[in-house]
C-alpha cells in the first residue's frame, strides 16, 4: 500500500502542473454526452445498463486484470480530471483515490462512492481461514468467526444483489443530476435493470429455501461476504476476499479437505482469474466437483469484448450455487 502511495505522490507532481495550464488534453471521450469513469467492472456494467450504451463510459482497470494490486497511470489520472461523473467502491484498495480527487481541477465532476449506499460489513475470518501476511497467526482455528485487529470492512458489496439495487438507483440519480436532458432514458432504464436484479434475488432465494444443505466451500479468497450474509448461507474458504494470492498453508488445506468430506459438500468453488492450485488439490482428495462462482469483481478481455454483463455472471451463480447446495 505504501508503495501504491509514492507511485501516486510522484505521478502527481507531473499531472498537477499540467492541470494548472492551458496545454491541451489528448482527446479520449467520443461526442459531447456524459463522460463517466468508473474504477471496476460492476460499476461500469451497472452504468452501462442505465446509459444503455457504453459511449463516454470508461473503467479503469483493465479486464484481465488483477484489481487489488492496480496502479493508476499519469494518463488515468489525467482521464479522471476530464470526467463528468466519477464512480468507484471505496474500500482499503481505493484508498489511492483520495489524494487523486484532491489533486482534480475539475470543480464540477460528480463523485459517486458505492459503499456509501450500502451497510458496510466488516471483513471476517472464519474457522480455518489462512489470514493474510503480517497478521498475528497464519491461520484462524477458533470455532468462532474473527475480524481484522484493525475495522476493516468487505469491499465486495455488490455481489448482494439487493446491494446491486440501490447502487444502481443512486447512479441514476446521479447521473439524472448530470445529464438532466436524457433523465427520463436514465429513469427507465434503471428501472428495468432494478426488475432483473429482483429477479435474480428471488431465484437465489428459492435456490437457498430448497436448498439439502445450507454450506458452499472455497478453495479459494472468499469476495462473498455480503451474498453470504443477504442469504444467509454458512462458508468455509481459504482466504479472506482481499488477501493476496499466496501458496496454500498446509493447516488450511487440510481443514478444508476434511470439512468436505465430512458434510459431504459435492462442489468446492474457485473465483474467476485465480490460479486455482487450493481448489484441485481439495477436489482431487475429496471427489468433489470444481466449479467457478464468480464476484463479477473483474472479467476477462474475451468476456468483456462479448458483452457480457453483471446479470449474465450472477445467472451462472444461480446455477452452481443449485448444484453446491443439493
Amino acid at each position: 500500500m505504501m508503495k501504491r502511495l509514492l507511485t501516486i505522490a510522484v505521478i502527481l507532481l507531473f499531472i498537477i502542473p499540467l492541470c494548472a495550464c492551458d496545454v491541451p488534453k489528448p482527446v479520449r471521450w467520443q461526442g459531447e454526452g456524459i463522460k463517466v469513469i468508473t474504477t471496476i467492472f460492476p460499476a461500469y456494467d451497472f452504468v452501462r445498463a442505465i446509459k444503455g450504451d457504453s459511449e463516454n463510459l470508461k473503467m479503469l482497470i483493465k479486464p484481465g486484470s488483477e484489481v487489488h494490486s492496480y496502479e493508476p497511470t499519469p494518463q488515468d489520472i489525467e482521464l479522471i480530471n476530464t470526467c463528468d461523473v466519477f464512480i468507484y467502491v471505496g474500500g482499503e484498495s481505493d484508498s489511492w483515490i483520495d489524494s487523486i480527487l484532491h489533486s482534480m481541477n475539475n470543480p464540477d465532476m460528480k463523485v459517486f462512492k458505492m459503499m456509501d449506499y450500502v451497510d458496510n460489513l466488516p471483513e471476517e475470518h472464519m474457522v480455518g481461514m489462512q489470514i493474510r501476511e503480517g497478521s498475528h497467526n497464519e491461520d484462524v482455528h477458533d470455532e468462532k468467526e474473527t475480524h481484522l485487529d484493525h475495522e476493516e470492512y468487505d469491499e465486495h458489496i455488490w455481489t448482494s444483489p439487493t446491494n446491486a439495487i440501490k447502487i444502481v438507483r443512486g447512479i441514476a440519480d446521479i447521473l439524472c443530476e448530470v445529464d438532466t436532458d436524457n433523465k427520463q432514458i436514465y429513469s427507465e432504464n434503471s428501472n428495468r435493470h432494478i426488475i432483473q436484479l429482483n429477479e435474480l434475488d428471488m431465484e437465489f432465494k428459492k435456490i437457498v429455501a430448497n436448498g439439502r444443505r445450507n454450506t458452499f466451500v472455497f478453495g479459494d479468497r472468499f469476495p462473498l461476504l455480503h451474498f453470504a450474509k443477504e442469504y444467509g448461507i454458512n462458508y468455509y474458504a481459504a482466504y479472506p476476499g482481499c488477501s493476496a494470492e499466496s501458496e496454500p498453508n498446509a493447516g488450511t488445506l487440510a481443514f478444508l479437505i476434511e470439512k468436505v468430506k465430512d458434510e459431504e459438500i459435492p462442489v468446492v468453488f474457485h473465483i474467476e482469474l485465480s490460479n486455482q492450485k487450493m481448489v484441485d488439490t481439495i477436489c482431487e482428495e475429496t471427489g468433489a466437483k470444481k466449479m467457478l462462482f464468480s464476484s463479477c469483481h473483474n472479467l476477462t478481455a474475451k468476456q468483456f469484448e462479448a458483452g457480457v454483463t453483471y446479470i449474465d455472471m450472477m445467472k451462472g451463480n444461480v446455477k452452481a450455487l443449485e448444484q453446491a447446495l443439493n
